[in-house]
């Protein structure tokens, strides 16, 4: 009988998107398949996304590479959520933190129950009731909290890690696993007759690379999804205008923030992601409103610390391929599309593409009807991120022209949808394929200035005391158990701190 099992994996391309996969793959498919990654030293990766979200935690877990060594490895610090400053008007700031906002009672949501205490005097933060938002911003953190009665509870986080280190750190673990590395730059990829697919790849020193299953890691260039297959791009720009990133590292001022932050320009917006070494900086903006000069200028001039490198430019236009597995090449990283870092989600869109594939790992017949499911999965989880970032944009107050077009703009219609529903009386659902949770899309509409009309009617089952006793009881056990927590820079110095 016919073996039609793939037998051999190529990734094209290095960088976080290019170890990220090799790692895994190593990992899941064992010595049943060769695993051959091609990268060139003289083609530096992008790399400016180092913030990352929870689910990260998984990735690391199955490789099984422990949270503390890996840390070091990437000078890595802790992330309890992005702060988001003068987003809605200048002088107003939030947080999107991760985990819970305080506890439901039954089936009604808890912050209907937050909302129900707003007209009978209670006017404390929605955050008040985040034990990450609390956590954060005194600048606390450990694994675990201790809460009422004494039981410990796991804190929600992810990472703040320099991307280069977090590749070569996967890239040592991969070569363990059995990953061989090619160096050299791609010349040419030959199409096998009469399906298309991709046979090969010639390097620039003549080498000729074979495989049954391509990886596309390549970047913005897209060698073989777009530059063999002719994929296409569907452009997102109408709807997140932005098109340009500036990055700077800079030195540390003070202890590390076990948070990111998005902080509103007028024209864009600066991130600041603070690491064990440096602060990563940068400047996302519109080339339509500022120019690039004046957005370095914005930048430098909004800087922490001293830089400690001249400032960098990246050009991107937002979208996704009309198609991120085409044939026998896979599209995963900036290869299969692009969508800004203000929510932390591009290493993710690589581990949830990867986590996908190994659900629809195709023989070498790869039928048609699993790759339309995978791509199907794919625009949908796109499309649901692409909404949740146009909210950040859409609902502002801001009065400069960049700002009164994002507003101006004609959003999708699921997204209008949900707004209204919560607008209503605080009705929020997670769709399918949606990342983000109710609590995610909560503390964004909240902070963005949008309040429900009214609440679930259910909360009408409290006293007016019971229900402000409630209130009162989640705030101070938030409270008891942030302060509770050792200092972020302290637990970095005793757990994880780089040598």
């Amino acid at each position: 009988m016919t073996d039609n099992r793939i037998g051999s994996v190529v990734v094209v391309g290095g960088g976080t998107a290019g170890w990220m996969s090799a790692a895994l793959l190593a990992r899941a498919l064992g010595d049943t398949v060769r695993i051959r990654l091609v990268e060139s030293e003289e083609i530096g990766a992008v790399g400016v996304g180092e913030a990352t979200i929870p689910q990260i935690r998984h990735f690391n877990a199955f490789l099984g590479l422990d949270e503390n060594t890996f840390l070091a490895a990437t000078q890595g610090t802790i992330k309890l959520g992005i702060e988001f400053v003068d987003w809605r008007s200048p002088g107003q700031s939030y947080l999107h933190a991760f985990g819970d906002i305080g506890r439901p009672l039954g089936a009604v949501p808890f912050h209907h129950y937050w909302l129900a205490g707003r007209p009978k005097g209670d006017d404390h933060s929605l955050w008040d009731y985040s034990l990450n938002a609390r956590a954060a911003f005194a600048g606390r953190f450990d694994r675990t909290v201790r809460k009422a009665g004494g039981a410990a509870e796991p804190l929600t986080h992810a990472f703040q890690f320099d991307a280069a280190l977090y590749a070569r750190f996967l890239r040592a673990h991969a070569e363990r696993l059995g990953v061989v590395r090619t160096e050299g730059k791609i010349l040419s990829t030959a199409l096998r007759e009469p399906d298309g697919f991709v046979r090969s790849v010639t390097l620039e020193s003549g080498e000729v690379v074979e495989g049954d299953f391509f990886i596309d890691c390549s970047g913005f260039r897209g060698v073989l999804i777009e530059q063999a297959l002719k994929t296409g791009y569907e452009d997102w720009s109408d709807l997140l205008p932005c098109d340009r990133a500036i990055a700077v590292p800079t030195a540390n001022v003070e202890p590390p923030r076990p948070y990111t932050q998005a902080i509103a320009r007028p024209a864009g917006w600066q991130w600041r992601i603070p690491l064990q070494h440096r602060t990563g900086n940068g400047h996302v903006f519109c080339s339509r409103f500022i120019s690039e000069d004046e957005a370095v200028a914005q930048l430098t001039a909004n800087l922490e610390g001293e830089m400690l490198a001249e400032p960098r430019t990246l050009k991107f236009v937002t979208g996704r391929r009309n198609k991120f597995w085409n044939k026998n090449v896979l599209a995963l990283g900036l290869a299969s599309g692009f969508m800004e870092p203000l929510e932390s989600t591009s290493i993710h869109l690589i581990q949830s593409g990867l986590s996908r594939l190994l659900n629809l790992f195709p023989d070498k017949g790869f039928a048609q009807r699993d790759i339309d499911e995978y791509n199907r999965q794919a625009g949908l989880e796109y499309e649901r991120i692409r909404d949740f970032l146009v909210l950040h944009y859409w609902a502002n107050q801001r009065q400069e022209p960049f700002w009164k077009a994002c507003r101006e703009t004609a959003v999708p219609a699921d997204l209008i949808r949900k707004v209204e529903l919560f607008r209503a009386h605080g009705r929020l659902f997670k769709e399918p394929d949606d990342l983000f949770l109710e609590a995610s899309w909560l503390q964004v509409l909240v902070g963005q200035g949008i309040m429900p009309d009214g609440c679930h009617p259910m909360t009408g089952q409290l006293t007016d005391d019971q229900l402000l006793g409630f209130l009162a009881d989640l705030r101070k056990i938030t409270a008891d158990g942030a302060a509770a927590l050792p200092a972020h820079g302290d637990f970095i110095r005793q757990q994880c701190a780089a040598r």
